[in-house]
């Protein structure tokens, strides 16, 4: 990697012979012999690294890399040094010099070293212009992104916050439902207000009712006082609803009564009481194939969704991958204390080249990992995890140009819908939008191939 090289030795014709060899080798030079016609040759010039002797007159080159690194932080600066006197360069590295090479030189070590550095000047300034990005990244709230898809999210958003419509928030796990449903929240009239959130895989089936509705003192064994459910902690605010698609099927309907009056009867209870919540849904499942199944009722998924807001996956959002990369890793640094700046160029091919099966909540968790793992200024490869490091991706070959591998047209459409559901998740609805099909054509497809 050639790069621009301010030299400075007070020897004229060692300057001469680096500067030549080093333009051979592609490197843009400039050389002086005074270190302080350097410093000013640095206050209007922009160079990748510094190559300076040790032993000057009026400054010594361990002086000048220390002003350098005092004002021209991101210019490494590389130290020739007399074989045998070793403790001048450790001196040097002591006050920030980046690398050293001993005399005589070895002009192809002398290359390598001046590529690596240029190499780090680099990276250095791909992590700055990276992390003043993410400062200034577009958000919502607390959710990040600048790719097309997230822009028509947060414009979404922004129009229907201030709504009382019941939302169903769509999208595959990790991809930040709840983070969209809490964000709705604090841009809603509802703000000050209460918001719960509940998670229905969680909830066993047998205590859906009395978590949602509360229940009378004495109503069952345990039951030794009366509780009011969530619904009415959540009163005036919001009540969001997460993995909704797991509600039981023998609760669906008194869930249905209660959002279309406005009324809940805890259990074991004689009265109604009246509530005010907003209803936010989110789910990773097809409600559409669940309602065909008969595996959630019709009429209340029309209830729940009014309003659909869905969420795209990671892969499709594309430099947000990195944007969002950079700020997990200023994020763990500053909480674990470590001096981790970002992320090396080979990281950023794999992480944009990987498919990100666990969306934003797997980014994170391997992020966290890699800082945690890592003992580079910027993370390497080897900190990631393996199925990262390995990954490839995977390609669909129609057909070759051997007549052998030709296969008939229907054959060819059924791998192809095979693989547009196993991209999507097995999402039937979103895999029919996607073919261009309606979605019993789909359905009718997908039963003739079993």
């Amino acid at each position: 990697m050639p790069g621009r090289v301010l030299i400075v030795d007070d020897d004229r014709s060692m300057c001469e012979m680096l500067e030549a060899d080093l333009r051979l080798r592609q490197f843009e030079c400039v050389a002086t012999t005074s270190p302080h016609d350097a410093l000013q040759i640095l206050k209007s010039n922009s160079f990748h690294v510094v190559l300076t002797d040790l032993r000057m007159p009026g400054m010594s080159g361990t002086e000048l890399c220390e002003r350098i690194v005092a004002n021209r932080p991101d210019v490494p600066v590389v130290v020739m040094t007399a074989f045998g006197s070793l403790e001048s360069a450790v001196a040097a590295m002591r006050v920030g010099a980046y690398d050293f090479v001993t005399k005589p030189i070895e002009l192809d070590l002398l290359a390598l070293a001046l590529e690596r550095a240029v190499r780090h000047h680099v990276l250095q300034e791909k992590v700055k212009v990276l992390s003043q990005e993410v400062a200034g990244m577009k958000r919502f709230d607390e959710i990040l992104g600048t790719s097309d898809p997230m822009q028509e999210l947060f414009d979404q958003l922004a129009r229907i916050a201030d709504s009382e419509a019941s939302v169903l928030i769509t999208g595959e796990s990790g991809t930040g439902k709840e983070l969209v449903a809490r964000a709705i929240h604090r841009r809603s009239r509802r703000r000050d207000r209460p918001f719960v959130a509940v998670n229905c895989a969680a909830l066993p089936d047998a205590l859906f009712e009395s978590e949602l509705f509360g229940h009378a003192k004495g109503a069952f064994t345990d039951a030794r006082a009366a509780r009011k459910g969530l619904f009415l902690e959540a009163e005036s605010g919001t009540l969001f609803l997460d993995e909704i698609g797991d509600f039981p099927l023998a609760t669906q309907a008194k869930l249905l009564r209660a959002l279309e009056e406005q009324k809940l009867r805890p259990v074991g209870s004689d009265r109604e009481q009246p509530f005010d919540v907003r209803i936010l849904s989110a789910t990773n499942r097809d409600l559409e194939t669940a309602v065909e199944e008969g595996r959630f009722r019709e009429d209340l998924y029309f209830r729940i969704n009014v309003i659909q807001v869905e969420v795209p996956p990671l892969r499709a959002r594309g430099g947000d991958i990195l944007l969002l990369a950079q700020h997990f890793v200023q994020s763990f640094a500053a909480r674990s204390g470590k001096q981790v700046a970002g992320l090396s160029d080979a990281v950023a091919a794999k992480l944009m080249n990987y498919s990100w099966p666990g969306n934003v909540r797997e980014l994170r968790n391997v992020i966290e990992r890699a800082v945690a793992l890592t003992r580079y200024e910027n993370l390497a490869v080897d900190d990631l995890p393996e199925k990262i490091r390995d990954y490839r991706s995977s390609q669909m070959v129609i057909a070759g140009s051997d007549p052998a591998d030709l296969l008939p047209l229907e054959e060819l459409e059924r791998r192809y819908i095979l693989h547009v559901l196993a991209a999507l998740g097995g999402n039937k609805t979103t895999a029919a939008r996607v073919l261009g099909l309606d979605r019993k054509t789909l359905y009718r497809k997908l039963q003739r191939w079993d």
